[in-house]
């Protein structure tokens, strides 16, 4: 079975080697007339090759270009509709001989919608009607009968993808725009999350001024139900910050630690973050200087908002 599976991914790869060679002026064609479409792409197509458009549409949507799945047997009772003639159709179809696929091209043709055909059959029906023909024809299907669509589909399914990403090329297509429709994964947070959006403010962001005691502090500390307090000058801006670890290195040589004063005994001049900055920014910093609090502070130095390695994780950042 082994030996078996090796032989299937050797044939597939060849396939989808085998369509460099297949690469013309439709290609480009192709990939110009998506990059100008004014409408929608819409994707059709029957049975696996149909599945296979819906990869291709949904892909060519993450990149966006807005697109839309029309099953082709559907098209023909109702779904035509939703074709304009400012739209380009990708249309699938191994042999270019599907009869749903037939009955739909002089429908589309008669809307005006350019049509791009990715067949394995350059001569067929589908071919003659589309402004732009990709070739995906293949020397056999994997499969050991020689009839289930797996080669071809998987040289379907790259093409589609080789024409997505020089789409995206053409257009200049740019990370942020790809963040900003990924709102949801890891690209997207990295991208658009920043640190106002994530960080402790108003009484969550603990502040203290320079000659409160080391106890008040933290009872501030806890009343706020953070890990750090901010020091702060008379003026609200930052002097330094007083952590857990402060605590710990001053608590076993100093018996009269929680009467004295906690500018004694802050971390003077700590790591801070402008509120501005990407969240993914300040997890790069605490990470670097593998510290758990990052104060936040605005362009005058005044702490706006404390961040806590706890706040990143609950943003999907670690």
């Amino acid at each position: 079975m082994l030996r078996r599976a090796k032989q299937v991914l050797r044939i597939e790869a060849e396939a989808i080697e085998g369509l460099c060679k297949h690469l013309s002026k439709d290609f480009e064609k192709a990939v110009d007339l998506l990059a100008r479409c004014k409408g929608r792409v819409v994707v059709t197509g029957m049975g696996k090759g149909g599945i296979i458009g819906q990869k291709i549409s949904a892909t060519i949507s993450s990149l966006g270009t807005p697109s839309l799945w029309l099953h082709s047997a559907e098209a023909s009772h109702g779904d035509l509709g939703r074709i304009t003639r400012d739209d380009t159709v990708i249309v699938l179809s191994n042999s270019g001989e599907t009869q749903e696929v037939k009955d739909l091209l002089p429908q589309i043709k008669r809307i005006g919608a350019k049509i791009i055909a990715i067949t394995g059959n350059i001569r067929s029906t589908l071919a003659k009607y589309s402004d732009a023909v990709l070739d995906t024809s293949v020397k056999k299907e994997a499969c050991s009968l020689g009839l289930a669509p797996t080669s071809s589909t998987t040289a379907m399914l790259a093409m589609g993808d080789a024409l997505s990403v020089c789409v995206v090329e053409k257009k200049g297509f740019k990370k942020d725009d790809f963040a900003f429709l990924h709102p949801g994964g890891s690209l997207g947070k990295r991208l658009l999350l920043t640190v106002e959006d994530i960080m402790r403010k108003g009484r969550a962001n603990c502040k203290v001024g320079v000659d409160t005691s080391v106890k008040d502090t933290l009872l501030s500390i806890t009343a706020a139900r953070a890990g750090a307090a901010a020091v702060v000058d008379k003026r609200g801006r930052l002097l330094g910050i007083f952590t857990d670890g402060d605590l710990r290195r001053h608590i076993e040589d100093d018996k009269g630690l929680l009467d004295k004063k906690v500018k004694g005994v802050m971390t003077k001049h700590p790591t801070v973050i402008n509120s501005k900055k990407l969240a993914y920014e300040a997890l790069r910093l605490l990470r670097e200087k593998k510290i758990d609090e990052l104060p936040v502070v605005d362009d005058q130095n005044r702490p706006v908002g404390m961040l806590d390695v706890q706040d990143l994780l609950k943003a999907g950042l670690v």
